[in-house]
């Protein structure tokens, strides 16, 4: 190969200078590969198509903009709220107000399982991309000593009669708070310490209402049949929202 067809080869799909056209001209080899070259007709990539489902269009029609997070932390608050009066009516019947403990200390701790069951949900809902287990696990502890340690101190029943009915009774009343949580849940990115939080708030409906309904106040009658179940449920919230498909990925 000469340097005048090595010129021509790194000249190819463009003008050809007039001493390099006449080289083509007069080298049969040259001449064909420029006119094979011409000859490609180019080639544009395909256009990338996203497939985008017809109901993802139409509710992206119906909702352009976004519905702002605390809107669910109140839709499941008043869930709570609601499951809350139902089970208070429920146990009406057995008589709802039967903690002997200090009506200060009762109203105080009573205040405080409501407050773990707000934050729990803000903490659940909230779209922050980073949950700190320290701060959960804190105010978990906080909780937990203070049912414990603001009872009556009155032991009413035998340990284990007393410790089956409240944990039966609590995990009655926790279960559809607890079922509205996961709903929620699985409307962002899966997240364990979201997920225990979710657990923990529901949990709290049955924390409160045993609350103000259990005559036992001993302490490990309130650690085995109040906390300990309450703490249970949000475990078993951690372990079935890592084992439920997730309907929107966003934090």
């Amino acid at each position: 190969m000469s340097p005048e067809c090595s010129r021509v080869l790194d000249a190819l799909g463009q003008p050809l200078p007039p001493e390099l056209a006449a080289h083509v001209a007069s080298c049969a080899e040259c001449r064909a590969l420029v006119e094979g070259f011409d000859a490609l007709e180019p080639v544009e990539a395909p256009a990338m198509k996203v497939a985008v489902p017809a109901r993802a269009l139409e509710e992206l029609a119906a909702h352009p903009k976004p519905t702002p997070w605390w809107r669910e932390v109140l839709m499941l608050v008043g869930a709570y709220v609601g499951l809350t009066a139902l089970g208070a009516l429920a146990l009406t019947s057995l008589g709802l107000f039967r903690n002997p403990a200090p009506l200060g200390v009762l109203v105080g701790l009573a205040m405080l399982v409501l407050l773990s069951m707000v934050g729990g949900a803000v903490v659940a809902l909230a779209p922050v991309r980073r949950t700190a287990w320290g701060l959960v696990g804190m105010c978990t502890a906080v909780v937990a000593l203070s049912v414990v340690l603001g009872g009556s101190g009155l032991a009413v029943k035998g340990f284990l009669t007393g410790a089956i009915g409240c944990m039966r009774t609590h995990m009655l009343l926790s279960a559809l708070p607890l079922l509205s949580a996961l709903v929620m849940l699985r409307r962002s990115a899966y997240h364990p310490a979201r997920a225990v939080a979710a657990g923990l708030s529901a949990g709290a409906v049955g924390l409160l209402l045993l609350h103000v309904h259990c005559s036992d106040g001993s302490a490990a009658h309130l650690a085995a049949s109040h906390v300990g179940p309450w703490l249970l449920l949000g475990g078993l919230a951690l372990l079935v929202r890592s084992r439920l498909p997730t309907g929107n990925h966003a934090p």
